[in-house]
Formats: structure tokens, C-alpha cells, sequence
């Protein structure tokens, strides 16, 4: 699975990952719904990590076609409240 964080690159992540990514991801739907924004920064902040520090980084010369976009750390509860909804940016 490859992952891009919006500003920071792509990452190839294992199904084990994605799971525990899933499970961060449906919090954060949970707080933006709730408009929790502390809780909200936290995760994101969270989820973000996971990937940089569990994912294998992609070459920025390499050209794949990302299967999740999570969007930047500094991203606001007004525009997480487009993306977080739903399943989230992971779907179940």
C-alpha cells in the first residue's frame, strides 16, 4: 500500500500498518465530528508519525500512484471536516 503525506512524500506501509493506521483514522473522524480539536491534532500528528517511522520512504524520482493521500500536520478542523468523515481516509 502506498501512502503520501501531503508535503512529505510516499511511503510503502504493510497490510499489519494499515490496520493499526485504520484504527487512528477512525478517531479522528470521531473528534472532527465532535469538533475536538485537541484530540484531533494529536492523532493527525499521531498517524503521520506512524507512517514516517514504520513506512519504507519512496524515491521522489519514483512516480506511483498513491492509494491514501493523509493530508499535512498543520491542516485545520475547518478542512479536516471535508476529509474526516465518513470511513476516514482508510476505508474499513
Amino acid at each position: 500500500m502506498i501512502v503520501r503525506i501531503m508535503g512529505e512524500g510516499q511511503f510503502q506501509v504493510s497490510s499489519s500498518l494499515l490496520d493499526e493506521l485504520n484504527v487512528i483514522d477512525n478517531r479522528i473522524v470521531d473528534y472532527v465530528a465532535k469538533e475536538n480539536e485537541s484530540d484531533f491534532k494529536k492523532d493527525l500528528g499521531k498517524l503521520i508519525a506512524m507512517i514516517k517511522e514504520n513506512g519504507k520512504p519512496l524515491d521522489d524520482a519514483e512516480i506511483v500512484e498513491s492509494d491514501i493521500i493523509v493530508p499535512p500536520a498543520d491542516l485545520t478542523l475547518g478542512e479536516a471536516t471535508g476529509i474526516f468523515k465518513g470511513e476516514g481516509l482508510i476505508e474499513d
